[in-house]
């Protein structure tokens, strides 16, 4: 049960109500403060504005999601990944790849999951995995790769921290690919 209340746009004041044209749980909890959700639009710029190949990117998302075992997180981008390319058999090597077990990742694929499980559990990216990624991505990718996979970091303690639900229609994608224990 979330620790505040969600909000509909008819709880708002007139000037705030836009806040809410994605009304999502997170969202209707974190405009309580519509200033603070008003600035917490950097997801818009790495799903749209980025130039990492979104699959790459949205599979870094599930990745910290699930390092974390954060049901919104993995659940959300289940389904948002599939609007960038992310198969389920992408989503089944992600498990793979995080239990150590074989897959058919690419090198690439393989640090760019091995860097966001790095970032989420420690905040580092060791030297191998940092040379991959910028042999394959150069500089300026790394450096948004490395935005992208620092922002869902801090949303996944944002989802724990306020005990955000996750809503009926995305219970599915945790049945159909659940978290580890």
């Amino acid at each position: 049960m979330a620790r505040l209340r969600y909000l509909d746009p008819e709880d708002l004041a007139e000037a705030d109500r836009d806040l809410l044209t994605r009304r999502n749980n997170l969202f209707r909890a974190l405009v309580n403060s519509p200033d603070a959700l008003r600035h917490f639009r950097f997801g818009h710029w790495i799903r749209f504005e980025s130039t990492v190949d979104p699959r790459l990117r949205e599979m870094a998302i599930l990745q910290v999601g699930h390092a974390a075992r954060q049901p919104y997180e993995w659940s959300h981008h289940i389904r948002v990944g599939r609007e960038f390319g992310v198969t389920e058999d992408d989503v089944r090597a992600i498990m793979a790849d995080s239990a150590g077990e074989e897959s058919t990742l690419s090198p690439l694929e393989r640090a760019v999951l091995a860097a966001a499980r790095q970032m989420e559990r420690d905040g580092r990216i060791d030297e191998a995995t940092f040379a991959t990624l910028n042999e394959g991505l150069g500089a300026d990718q790394v450096v948004q790769l490395v935005l992208a996979i620092a922002h869902y970091c801090g949303v996944v303690r944002i989802l724990t921290a306020l005990e955000i639900d996750v809503e009926p229609e995305y219970q599915t994608y945790l049945e159909q690919f659940p978290l580890p224990g």
